[in-house]
């Protein structure tokens, strides 16, 4: 029963809503009515309704728990991929900062300091073996720069051996490595350090040595940090980097060096021999090691994908590229990703209307069989579910080669000629025929389960009434099946705008989707950015087109029966 009174929707029975109705009007006629423990009926009402709202909550909170770790989470962070890029920030941070003031249309390449932060940067990544993660992000833009960044690094930890050959001439003490721990590091670390077993207390750098060592202190906390946590080393007992040598001299050469800390006799001395050393460029160790680096285009990459989060990958799923200069289409023989989309849209209506043209008739005879017929009928609907997709799409690949099963009948019946015999495989026809049919059940069963419950009677009525067989399809059984071909299009075409194993076999260059483009990003290319913003776009497609749907046709409307 419902209360006419309050909506068609509220039941007149013992329900928490209407008691909280009741109590409120009790309420404001005689006062709080109040529950057997005394509290007011309305608190204790809602209390337990909060209660049973909790234990229902509570019941679903596990799959509520899992769809959010094992489905949403993933897909969030894949799709963050498509605009995320601190790798480059991350790895070259220095390197990034300096390039902020360069201006690459001068045609000049950067100043000594930036290729000074370049060899920071370039020497602390090729140590932790990151610099070919960075060569390879930066690859995508520009072509050559992988193997950059990999010979460069196998090169940079020689870009510092002239100073440190002239600090160790100078004097003995610099081999040691407790020299450098007693110059930069805080005297309690040392003595916590000293005996301690590897890798020892973490690395505390000596309070103020910063200010007169800031290049060196930066380079060596590094150091340390790298051989306590990747090494597992004791720093007490490992010579430093050369790049930190490299630093000192840095330092030393400053104008109004001053140092007054532990070591200072030694540190002095070497202020005093510093000019006098043998210097070398570090923009000449760089275009020596590759002469790319004497190219503005490699800054310019650089300076252009800096920022943590970029449009790039997006760009490149649209056939353009960002560039120093801003946006720019890539040339034709380039664009690729515009006529897989359009590929993909078309073949999988394609595959849907044939799904459509095929699986109907089907539904009908089912739906209009006596029920044990059907049901062995069914069973031949349902039998491809239990072979593997791939021996499915295998045997298709067998049949519609040019000597295959199709083809030998078509001569044997002499409809081809022997020697102009079709090509049905490696292309749109193959994918279209394979998918269809792996799909077709997909279609037949929502077609099944809405025009089973349309009554027969309802055509014998028609008919009674003076229409024609056709008459009484058109205007009586098919507007009632429309529910089902709504639910099976939906799901046809979503599950054709991302199939990638059948096109993969069958469609060989031109019956491929754009999937199989993702798939390759994923597998071969590694470049999950690209993968990630193709997968981005390939969503919102469908989700348009399913507001589409929505709009025109009445997403309430779809039924599965």
């Amino acid at each position: 029963m419902t209360d006419r009174t309050t909506g068609p929707d509220q039941f007149t029975g013992a329900t928490p809503d209407n008691a909280l109705r009741d109590a409120d009007r009790a309420e404001a006629a005689s006062g709080p009515m109040l529950a057997a423990d005394g509290t007011p009926l309305k608190k204790s009402l809602n209390r337990a309704l909060r209660r049973q709202k909790m234990r229902a909550l509570m019941l679903i909170a596990p799959l509520l728990i899992f769809i959010l770790v094992a489905f949403i989470a993933p897909i969030a962070d894949m799709l963050f991929r498509s605009v995320e890029n601190q790798i480059v920030s991350e790895t070259l941070p220095r390197t990034v900062d300096s390039l902020e003031d360069w201006d690459h249309t001068t045609g000049d390449l950067p100043s000594e300091g930036t290729f000074r932060a370049l060899y920071v940067d370039m020497f602390i990544a090729a140590e932790k073996k990151e610099h070919t993660r960075l060569g390879t992000r930066l690859n995508y833009e520009q072509t050559g720069v992988s193997s950059l960044f990999r010979r460069t690094g196998r090169d940079v930890d020689d870009f510092g051996e002239l100073y440190e050959d002239q600090f160790n001439d100078l004097d003995a003490a610099w081999e040691d490595p407790m020299t450098w721990a007693r110059i930069l590091g805080d005297p309690d670390w040392i003595a916590e350090a000293e005996g301690a077993e590897a890798p020892g207390p973490d690395f505390v750098l000596r309070d103020g040595v910063e200010t007169a060592l800031p290049t060196t202190a930066e380079v060596y906390s590094a150091f340390a940090e790298f051989t306590q946590t990747e090494d597992e080393d004791n720093p007490l007992e490992e010579t430093p980097w050369t790049l930190v040598y490299t630093a000192l001299y840095w330092d030393l050469m400053r104008d109004g060096f001053a140092y007054s800390g532990p070591e200072s006799a030694l540190v002095t001395a070497a202020a005093e021999a510093a000019p006098g050393f043998e210097t070398v460029s570090m923009q000449e160790n760089f275009v020596e090691s590759d002469k790319d680096w004497g190219s503005t285009a490699v800054w310019s990459t650089i300076q252009t994908y800096a920022p943590e989060y970029t449009p790039g990958y997006f760009l490149n799923s649209v056939d353009a590229q960002l560039t120093p200069d801003g946006i720019e289409a890539r040339p034709e023989n380039e664009q690729i990703y515009g006529i897989l989309f359009k590929r993909t849209i078309f073949m999988s209506m394609t595959i849907t209307i044939s799904c459509i043209l095929l699986g109907y008739p089907v539904a009908w005879i089912l739906a209009n069989l006596p029920m044990r017929t059907a049901n062995l009928l069914m069973i031949l609907v349902l039998l491809p579910f239990w072979t593997s997709l791939l021996v499915r799409t295998s045997a298709w690949k067998v049949m519609l080669q040019q000597q295959g099963v199709i083809n030998d009948i078509l001569v044997w019946i002499g409809l081809v000629d022997d020697a102009n015999r079709l090509i049905m495989i490696n292309n749109q026809f193959g994918t279209i025929v394979a998918m269809t049919h792996i799909l077709l059940p997909f279609m037949i069963l929502p077609l099944y389960s809405v025009m089973a419950t349309i009554p027969p009677t309802y055509l014998r009525a028609a008919k009674s009434l003076g229409a024609n067989d056709w008459t009484a399809f058109w205007r009586v059984y098919f507007p009632q099946s429309v529910p089902g071909i709504g639910a099976g299009s939906i799901l046809v075409f979503i599950l054709a705008i991302g199939y990638y194993i059948t096109p993969e076999i069958v469609g060989g260059t031109t019956g491929t989707f754009i999937s199989n483009r993702i798939a390759y990003h994923i597998s071969s290319s590694l470049n999950w950015g690209l993968a990630a913003a193709l997968g981005s776009i390939l969503l919102a497609a469908v989700l348009i087109l399913y507001w589409a749907y929505d709009r025109i046709v009445g997403i309430d409307n779809v039924k599965l029966g």
